[in-house]
């Protein structure tokens, strides 16, 4: 058969342009500057590689210039320093990006771990830090910003110092088949490990293991068509949109989908939350099909989030409140840990940051809503018990709502109405 040899030049061509960068490692040494000092060079049509059987040292961050067509893959080790004033000194310092390791830019960027069990693991040490309730200078894990078309898949983080994933900026993103173990060994309690914050728009979440301290997911400022499924959270603040407006900002979160989880002895399951005096809107977002094992706070909305170590929880009756517009909650089964005494690890303040005045302990929903700021809110087909036994609660305002939210809206027991069932 007769090839054309113009073609075959082509693909040769082709075949020669993709380029492979194996990080190089050294024993007892930063690997971080030999990584930067080559990574110009293989910023586009390239396979970047943390080779398999290697544990590399990243005792310092990675910042990874804008990519066009590259791949990350970290089939090997990475570790973080095990002193904490390094890391501090460099979270402190004028130039730092961000976060440990930060995606800066770009387009079609894969970032793929290992499927092996033993490699592809990023270690954080964090436990030290959480041991210490150190919590000054502490990095994010991860930063993909403003990278369009992106994939995260297969990533595995260990014991994360705090806050991992953010995708801040980015569009057209898939992150699949993540880990994080950001679990204590003890009675420390891993502040800020959030697991996923996800900013920007188009992102798909599916099939992530998330056990941490903070939210499992959170949907922040300026996020639009975000799916979160088919995904498991343990011992997290739950699926979270905000917090949105503080200090008066002006928010916006529009398109989400929480579907196909189990939540694990969770604070929360399904929350929103917004500062008082916030402006702007979440708009149209479904927490469909939960499970919630050992959670005290099922479904719970709250348009006053504050600080308390600032002073009282404010009260305000103004109609500029971040506004909710199309929430539904719908087909949640599980078990209120309604445990006399039950105080969560995050608790650092009398009373604890999360208590609700006059909640029992047994709701299973609570909208705390300021008036004419919420419009069709329902929650239906809600099926829980309590650990006691006791009869399963719910706390709302009907003050603050004229339209049906799909239970009696008041503090009382949980009776579903017909839009409810």
């Amino acid at each position: 058969m007769l090839r054309n040899p113009t073609l075959l030049l082509a693909y040769a061509a082709a075949a020669r342009a993709w380029s492979t960068f194996i990080v190089p490692h050294a024993d007892g040494v930063d690997d971080t500057p030999a990584l930067m000092a080559a990574v110009s060079n293989y910023a586009s049509d390239a396979s970047i590689v943390f080779q398999a059987n290697t544990t590399y040292n990243v005792w310092s961050p990675i910042t990874f210039p804008p990519l066009t067509n590259v791949e990350v893959r970290v089939e090997g080790n990475l570790t973080y320093p095990t002193s904490i004033e390094t890391v501090q000194g460099y979270v402190g310092a004028a130039n730092y990006s961000g976060a440990w390791i930060a995606f800066t830019g770009g387009n079609n960027v894969t970032l793929r771990g290992n499927t092996d069990p033993d490699w592809g693991w990023v270690d954080g040490h964090g436990q030290q830090w959480w041991d210490l309730v150190q919590q000054v200078n502490r990095p994010y894990g991860w930063l993909f910003g403003n990278i369009t078309n992106g994939v995260i898949q297969n990533m595995k983080i260990y014991k994360p110092i705090a806050w991992n994933w953010l995708t801040t900026g980015s569009d057209n993103v898939h992150i699949f088949n993540n880990t994080i173990l950001a679990g204590s060994d003890n009675a420390s309690f891993p502040f800020n490990t959030d697991g996923f914050s996800a900013g920007g728009t188009n992102l798909l979440f599916e099939r992530n293991h998330v056990v941490n301290g903070d939210d499992c997911l959170t949907v922040i400022n300026g996020a639009k068509n975000i799916t979160w499924r088919d995904s498991y959270c343990e011992g997290s603040h739950g699926l979270s949109i905000g917090s949105l407006g503080k200090g008066g900002q002006d928010s916006s979160v529009e398109n989400v989908l929480f579907e196909n989880v189990i939540m694990n002895h969770t604070l929360y399951a399904a929350r929103f939350k917004s500062w008082t005096g916030g402006n702007g809107a979440a708009t149209n977002v479904t927490w469909r099909n939960i499970m919630f094992i050992d959670v005290p706070f099922p479904i719970y909305v709250t348009q006053n989030y504050w600080d308390q170590n600032v002073g009282p929880r404010p009260n305000s009756s103004s109609t500029n409140e971040t506004h909710i517009e199309n929430f539904l909650f719908e087909n949640f089964v599980g078990v209120v840990n309604d445990t006399p005494g039950y105080v969560e690890g995050s608790c650092v303040s009398d009373p604890c940051w999360f208590y609700v005045p006059g909640a029992t302990g047994k709701e299973v929903v609570i909208f705390d809503l300021y008036p004419a700021t919420a419009t069709n809110i329902v929650a239906k087909n809600i099926f829980a018990r309590t650990e006691t036994g006791a009869p399963v609660a719910a706390m709302c305002n009907s003050t603050t709502i004229s339209s049906d939210v799909g239970f009696v809206c008041w503090d009382g027991p949980y009776i579903p109405t017909a839009l409810g069932l």
